[in-house]
Order: structure tokens, then C-alpha cells, then sequence
């Protein structure tokens, strides 16, 4: 049985690209399940993607009766947002995707965040204590020298073609299983 890899996505830029980070993935062997912030849902190709990986985006909490998606192996935030970083550092649990990360580190599911934010929401100390607080409790966040480089404000549409993709991916323990 191959690894189940879940994508977050959210309301990014780089989010149309998500298939890059898919394609990524199941060329290292991970069946793969993208959930979308709700947001995220007017960012990237639904259908395209559920074509690429064979399953559904989810976005919501699956209602009674319908199919459970495999469980995690591990989870790839990307592109990570200011707003699902910090509330994912709170513990806010508003959506399927921060429940699903909020659960994460106590099940031992390994999660990875590559974030996209501008230079001006990196720099606040709010952002900066959830990143912190995030990598005491072990999740890998992706940000600073020859990682994820924090972009100028109002220039993210100049970054989404250099979004690294990959970084995520080798980020993820080798055990993740």
C-alpha cells in the first residue's frame, strides 16, 4: 500500500501550481489527497486536480455516510498562508483543513509548511511566534535563508512562478509512513 500524502492548499498565488507539488509527489511514490481551504476552492482547477490524483478535493467535513479519505502519512501545507499559519499555531480548528492540522502532531502525522507571505506579515511578531511555536511542537516551517524567501508586499504575482514546490516534499521525513 503506497503513502498517503494530504496537500493543503490555500488562497495563494502559487495555488493554481499545486499540481506541480502533486506530480512531485507521486513520481517519490505518495497517493495523494488535496484539501482546499475554502478560499483556496477559487485558486485552483477542482476538476483538473481530482482527474490528477483520482480523488475528490475535499474542502468541508465529509457528511454521513460519505466515504473517510485514507488517512495521513503526512501533510504538505503549501502555499501557507498568514492566516492558516497563525491559526494553525492557536490551535483554531474553523475549517476541515486546520481541524485536520490541528490534529496532526498529536497523532504523529509529520506536517511540512511552505509558506507565501510578504515581507511586511513576516516580520510581525505574531507570525513569528506561530512559526516558533509551531517548529517547538515539530512541524517543518519552511521559511528563511535558502528556504521560502518572503517577497516585497504587492509583489507575490511576481514570486508564483518560482514558487518552490519541492522544497516541500524533501522537507518530509523519509519515515513518514
Amino acid at each position: 500500500m503506497s503513502k498517503v500524502l494530504y496537500i493543503i492548499v490555500c488562497a495563494a498565488g502559487p495555488a493554481g501550481d499545486v499540481g506541480k507539488l502533486v506530480a512531485l509527489a507521486q513520481d517519490d511514490g505518495w497517493t495523494v489527497q488535496i484539501i482546499a481551504t475554502p478560499p483556496a476552492l477559487d485558486f485552483i482547477d477542482v476538476r483538473a486536480l481530482e482527474k490528477q490524483t483520482g480523488r475528490p478535493v475535499r474542502s468541508e467535513y465529509r457528511k454521513p455516510g460519505e466515504p473517510k479519505s485514507p488517512r495521513a502519512d503526512a501533510i504538505i501545507v503549501a502555499p501557507a498562508t498568514y492566516n492558516t499559519i497563525n491559526k494553525f499555531a492557536q490551535g483554531i480548528a474553523d475549517t476541515y483543513a486546520l481541524g485536520l492540522l490541528s490534529e496532526a502532531p498529536g497523532l504523529g502525522i509529520p506536517v511540512v509548511i511552505l509558506p507565501f507571505v510578504n515581507a511586511a506579515l513576516a516580520d510581525r511578531a505574531p507570525f513569528r511566534r506561530s512559526v516558533d511555536h509551531l517548529r517547538d511542537e515539530g512541524v517543518r516551517v519552511l521559511i528563511g535563508p535558502g528556504q521560502f524567501e518572503p517577497h516585497t508586499p504587492s509583489s507575490g504575482a511576481d514570486h508564483t512562478d518560482t514558487y518552490p514546490w519541492h522544497l516541500a516534499l524533501s522537507a518530509l521525513p523519509t519515515t513518514a509512513s
